[in-house]
């Protein structure tokens, strides 16, 4: 059902300057970006790194939890996970306690560039947090959370 009235020029900047899916989306490209800059030197995306940080684990985990973890769903973190076996980085295998089920871990390899990637992922947040008002980036990762 279509209406004639249109919605009035004010509810656009409303929405503009008050939506937090708005926000909060046009907050993450931006982080996605720098991340993404300052990882490019050694061949890593916010994304790879992220996920490999999420297989930095005692033991391999299964592809739910992580994709859980990671807010996305399975088909979308398997393939995120192909770009980084086809690299040597992560290694995806049968869960020996339930075939159906896999299990990814990182190489030695992954383990090697994730331990290169942490220092750049640190200084990049230390240069991100220098950035927020306050400086209260603790209060701001809290009430990420509390949203997600």
């Amino acid at each position: 059902m279509s209406t004639d009235e249109d919605v009035p020029f004010e509810i656009t900047h409303e929405v503009r300057d008050g939506c937090l899916c708005l926000h909060a989306r046009r907050a993450a490209r931006s982080l996605a970006r720098r991340f993404d800059e300052a990882l490019r030197p050694i061949g890593l995306t916010n994304g790879q790194f992220s996920l490999m940080m999420a297989l930095n684990r005692p033991a391999p985990p299964r592809i739910g939890p992580v994709a859980e973890l990671l807010a996305m769903d399975r088909t979308t973190l398997t393939a995120a996970l192909k770009p980084l076996e086809r690299r040597g980085l992560v290694k995806v295998m049968a869960d020996p306690e339930d075939r159906r089920g896999r299990l990814m871990k990182l190489t030695r390899a992954g383990r090697d560039l994730l331990a290169k990637a942490v220092p750049i992922w640190r200084e990049t947040h230390t240069k991100l947090d220098e950035l927020l008002p306050g400086r209260d980036a603790e209060r701001l990762r809290s009430d990420l959370r509390a949203l997600s």
